[in-house]
């Protein structure tokens, strides 16, 4: 496990226990128990911001338990490779293809296919559509969530209402156990439509991002795995251009490429952990290499899985951080579902 220290009120990261206490009855937030979530403090200012991404699991008896992977500025970490390289079916090792992405091996953020950074308890109260957090760490920590339950029953949403530490978060729970999981077949099968609500930060700026479509039917699925999948986005309006950083060969050269590659695939059999990974292809063409080394973008996700089994979506992190100063890093915190 990474090590990680404690700080001010920007984040906790080391906490000792309080002895444990029997805790009222509570009802569960939404009727469900088991909520994947992703909450991050970001603000403009700062460099020492931090993102967090894994599970809450709500019991009756008015306890929480969270299990919860940390990427912080303060501890930047190397991207890390997830043992998937997609197959011919889904990707090619010729770089001129136009239809298929490249034959890489997919990369996700530090640390996230080993085991969560961090564990605590908390006990929470439900107040009308809002649930209270408090969670028993040496530092004082709550947090206060809209209950929002889907029109069919299946899931329940929390919207972030306040958080003593964090300044952003997106949750969505079901009474499915977290081992639930669905293969990327379902992913690509889902029938409804995906859009993201994302805030990220970059350069000393928050963007914000609502009701983005996400086109998980234009993924390509692979051919002896289904694991992974992968799309080659043919050209960008604003990313991988001369100025941005492709002065040879991005958007606006004579090259005029503005391609992105795009992967997805599954960390983990036994939980909801999937990541993304994408960068724009000029990026790797100005290295003179077939898969970029940079400054990519690394997105761990945690499924969400309703009550009957089926795939809704992710909530996701991303946690790419530059390979020179901290004001290169790209953090974000966002939710991509058919239930916003």
């Amino acid at each position: 496990m990474r090590t990680v220290l404690s700080i001010g009120a920007a984040a906790v990261l080391a906490f000792t226990l309080a002895p444990s206490q029997p805790a009222a009855a509570a009802a569960l937030p939404g009727g469900k128990t088991t909520y994947v979530v992703s909450q991050g403090h970001l603000k403009a200012s700062s460099r020492e911001n931090w993102v967090r991404l894994g599970s809450y699991r709500f019991a009756a008896n008015g306890t929480v338990t969270s299990s919860l992977y940390l990427w912080w500025q303060r501890h930047p970490e190397a991207r890390q490779g997830t043992g998937m390289t997609p197959d011919a079916g889904c990707s090619t090792k010729a770089g001129g293809s136009g239809t298929r992405a490249r034959t890489c091996q997919v990369l996700t953020a530090g640390g996230f296919t080993g085991a969560p950074d961090e564990t605590r308890t908390g006990t929470y109260t439900v107040s009308g559509n809002v649930v209270s957090i408090r969670w028993k760490i040496a530092q004082t920590w709550t947090e206060q969530w809209f209950v929002r339950p889907s029109p069919d029953g299946k899931l329940a949403r929390l919207d972030l209402k306040s958080s003593s530490l964090a300044t952003h978060g997106y949750a969505y729970g079901s009474n499915a156990a977290l081992g639930t999981r669905r293969a990327m077949s379902s992913v690509k099968a889902h029938p409804g439509s995906l859009r993201q609500d994302l805030t990220s930060w970059a350069g000393g700026r928050l963007v914000p991002s609502i009701n983005q479509p996400f086109g998980h039917k234009a993924f390509r699925a692979c051919t002896t795995t289904t694991s992974c999948l992968t799309y080659l986005q043919p050209s960008s309006n604003g990313a991988c251009q001369k100025a941005g950083g492709c002065p040879k060969y991005g958007g606006g050269t004579r090259a005029n490429v503005s391609s992105i590659q795009y992967y997805l695939t599954k960390i983990s059999n036994s939980d909801r952990r999937d990541s993304m990974w994408h960068w724009c292809t000029c990026l790797a063409m100005e290295r003179g290499q077939f898969c970029y080394t940079g400054n990519s973008h690394v997105k761990p996700l945690m499924q969400i899985i309703d009550d009957k089994g089926a795939f809704r979506g992710w909530v996701g992190a991303e946690a790419s951080f530059s390979t020179g100063a901290r004001g290169a890093d790209m953090l974000a915190v966002f939710r991509i579902s058919d239930f916003r």
